[in-house]
């Protein structure tokens, strides 16, 4: 007998279901073409793939579940952990990356020291104030261009520049602030009488003389003061003075205007 008259393998096998006395149509004969949809084996074996793909679907869903209860389990885990563990604190959990390098700055940053108030420098008792024969102290004092002779004596605060009184002389109210300086810092304003003569410079140069001046006399007359008024900048001498002019230019830096035509 041919393959065409053979029948069916799949034919003869009983169908689920099906009682057994009852009787069953023979199958047609496969045809030898292969022709898609016409095989009888081809739609077994769809339907083999189809009932495999519910067994992979069933088994995936099932491993789906099984990996949601093992999360829920490790969830659950790690909540009584950080129970039994206590509160987490504040400062080791950081909200993104600007959080993280906010608390390094943080940690890096040095902790500052409260500042203390400046130690000043005592004097030595052996120094021996500097007066003259009237009871009065002489200093000199410099700045930019001026030079003043300064004499201290304790009085009651009038101070004459040049034979002239310093509000006269000295008309700006800047610079009498500044002349009397010395004097506050130190809390001897109005106790002294000051007599100088300044020369060279200007007005604003002559009373940083005369301060200087003042400043360096205190400390002759009353060595005590010195670490005060030196804290102060009272006694460093200002170097700072006018650019001279250089030749070939209208100053110190100024050149004379270019005309190219």
């Amino acid at each position: 007998m041919s393959d065409n008259d053979t029948p069916d393998k799949d034919a003869t096998e009983q169908p689920e279901g099906q009682p057994e006395g009852q009787a069953q149509e023979p199958a047609a004969p496969r045809p030898r073409t292969r022709t898609a949809g016409t095989r009888t084996g081809g739609t077994r074996t769809a339907g083999g793939r189809a009932a495999g793909g519910r067994a992979a679907g069933g088994g995936a869903e099932a491993g789906a579940e099984g990996a949601a209860g093992s999360r829920a389990e490790t969830a659950a885990e790690e909540t009584a952990g950080a129970r039994a563990a206590g509160p987490r604190r504040p400062g080791q959990t950081f909200e993104g990356l600007g959080s993280l390098r906010q608390a390094m700055a943080q940690a890096t940053r040095p902790t500052p020291t409260p500042t203390a108030a400046p130690m000043l420098a005592t004097m030595p008792e052996d120094v021996q104030p500097k007066r003259d024969a009237f009871g009065r102290s002489y200093a000199t004092g410099k700045r930019k261009n001026a030079i003043a002779r300064v004499w201290i004596r304790p009085g009651n605060g009038k101070i004459e520049v040049n034979g002239r009184d310093s509000p006269i002389y000295f008309a700006r109210p800047v610079l009498r602030m500044l002349i009397s300086q010395p004097f506050v810092v130190t809390d001897r304003l109005g106790q002294f009488d000051v007599w100088c003569t300044v020369s060279g410079g200007g007005l604003s140069g002559q009373a940083g003389a005369v301060r200087h001046g003042i400043s360096k006399a205190l400390t002759f007359y009353e060595p005590g003061l010195r670490p005060v008024l030196k804290h102060g900048g009272f006694l460093t001498r200002d170097s700072r003075v006018v650019e001279r002019k250089k030749y070939g230019r209208a100053g110190a830096r100024r050149r004379f205007q270019f005309s190219k035509r």
